[in-house]
């Protein structure tokens, strides 16, 4: 038996659908703004997960994708996408909300290469079927659900085919349905969605079933409970079955600063075809089907010596080739805009942080940057901070720079001379509750000493993403400036 804990990764990965194939789990979630993306997790026991592969490195190269000037796509990008096995190969549907459309992309094999196409129309949180007729299908909306057949190849929909609304929530100042994942299970048509508690902020797990996708569809709430006592609902998520014939929902929870993680939960099915749920605890245990299997970690170390990051990183935005480098021992990027923040700062490489907390180390060697450049290392979310090695003409300076939440600018909290060109920082966050708080600290001799005050972050609407660990540079005065970066060590904590 496998045996671990919930939440189940400990990080940022929400809006999750998965499916089985074979003897392995395949997890897609929201990747928002970071790329490669669309990331695909794997599993053999439901409850401990490794990276995959990712879907695309570049989407549409928009001015916000890229970071031209100060535009960006913070807290929008790729999200609830619909991942599917059929015939032999696999489908992941999306939308991306800087853009009227939707996204489908196939492949025959799991880790690639896909392929990029378009469904016409805008499907909020879709979900695909593929019905045993050979028809198919796509479910989406918000408080009002819709049912839509697609043709054969799935460009658009089919004229003359289904097209109607399903399901319908209250009206009121709360929200309504949405997060659809659609399934046959049993000989009937079983719809999962999510919604709020009417008097509360509560997630909320809803069902429908029907027999006919053109008759009446029966349901409601089926599951609201809590993990770990944070008052905000564990929901939003398919089922999968496991080879022995048990069931599971994987949802999620919003966990705060660290970010939305998902929540393994049981399911049996009634005479009736409804979904019955278990309870969400903290300890699992369920059979691997690999025995043996050991999963790789969701972070790791680098010391940079090889040409391909490793499979944890994610740039904060869609790269800027030939501005960025790894290999022989550093990770390098050179400026070639003007930044006035580190949110415009293109190139930032970054890892997710992890419950209950974690702390970060790396080297940075600024000799090569320019005057207003600041490299170093921060923890980027909507009210971000960083720890950084500055200069200008002449003099070198460590800075620690903030923004605290709901404030629409940055500020200064620290500034001291450094009189030399490398400096070792460190960013250590704790998790309490829905708030993270980071010190930063910056190595003096064999001394670690904290620069600036503990910094907390909440989870905001305008990231829409959990805090991660960045390693920047940006320039404020002149581009052109490089500083690298070496030795990154990522260390959870233990308790």
């Amino acid at each position: 038996m496998a045996e671990g804990l919930n939440p189940l990764t400990g990080m940022d990965y929400p809006d999750p659908d998965v499916i089985r194939v074979g003897d392995t789990y395949y997890m897609i979630s929201t990747t928002m703004h970071f790329f490669p993306g669309a990331g695909i997790l794997r599993s053999h026991d439901l409850i401990h997960w490794e990276i995959c592969s990712y879907i695309y490195n570049s989407l549409e190269h928009t001015p916000g994708e890229i970071l031209e000037g100060e535009q960006t796509v913070y807290g929008h990008g790729m999200w609830a996408a619909s991942l599917r096995y059929h015939a032999g190969r696999f489908y992941a549907a999306f939308i991306a909300h800087e853009w009227p459309k939707t996204f489908l992309f196939t492949s025959e094999s799991i880790e690639g290469p896909w392929t990029k196409q378009h469904i016409e129309g805008i499907y909020h949180d879709p979900s695909l079927l593929f019905d045993d007729d050979g028809r198919v299908y796509i479910v989406y909306g918000n408080r009002d659900i819709r049912l839509t057949e697609l043709q054969e190849d799935l460009s658009g929909p089919k004229e003359g085919g289904l097209d109607r609304i399903i399901v319908r929530d209250a009206p009121g100042d709360f929200l309504g349905y949405e997060g659809s994942h659609l399934y046959k299970i049993n000989g009937k048509y079983v719809l999962f969605l999510i919604h709020s508690r009417q008097r509360e902020w509560f997630r909320t797990e809803a069902c429908f079933v029907t027999d006919d996708l053109e008759g009446v569809w029966a349901g409601g709430d089926v599951f609201s409970s809590d993990l770990d006592g944070r008052r905000s609902g564990v929901a939003q998520g398919g089922v999968v079955d496991t080879p022995d014939g048990g069931w599971f929902a994987v949802l999620f929870q919003d966990c705060g600063a660290v970010g939305r993680i998902p929540v393994l939960v049981p399911v049996a099915w009634n005479r009736f075809g409804y979904p019955v749920f278990g309870e969400a605890v903290r300890e699992l245990s369920d059979a691997c089907t690999c025995p043996g299997w050991t999963a790789r970690p969701l972070y790791a170390c680098d010391d940079f010596t090889e040409p391909v990051l490793k499979d944890v990183w994610q740039f904060n935005h869609e790269p800027r080739e030939r501005c960025w480098e790894t290999g022989n021992g550093a990770y390098v990027i050179r400026t070639d805009k003007i930044s006035r923040t580190v949110e415009f700062a293109r190139n930032t490489l970054t890892q997710r942080t992890v419950l209950p907390g974690c702390s970060a180390e790396v080297t940075v060697n600024a000799e090569n940057t320019c005057p207003g450049d600041v490299a170093g290392l921060c923890l980027l979310i909507g009210c971000y901070g960083l720890i950084g090695l500055t200069r200008d003409a002449e003099k070198y300076a460590l800075v620690m720079k903030a923004r605290k939440p709901r404030e629409k600018e940055e500020h200064e909290y620290a500034r001291i001379p450094w009189n030399k060109k490398t400096v070792r920082l460190r960013a250590a966050v704790r998790f309490a509750g829905h708030e993270g708080h980071v010190c930063f600290e910056y190595l003096c001799g064999q001394e670690w000493k904290p620069l600036g005050p503990v910094h907390k972050m909440v989870y905001t609407l305008d990231h829409f993403a959990g805090c991660r660990f960045g390693l920047f540079l940006y320039s404020t005065e002149e581009a052109g400036g490089t500083a690298s970066f070496s030795r990154f060590t990522y260390l959870p904590d233990t308790d």
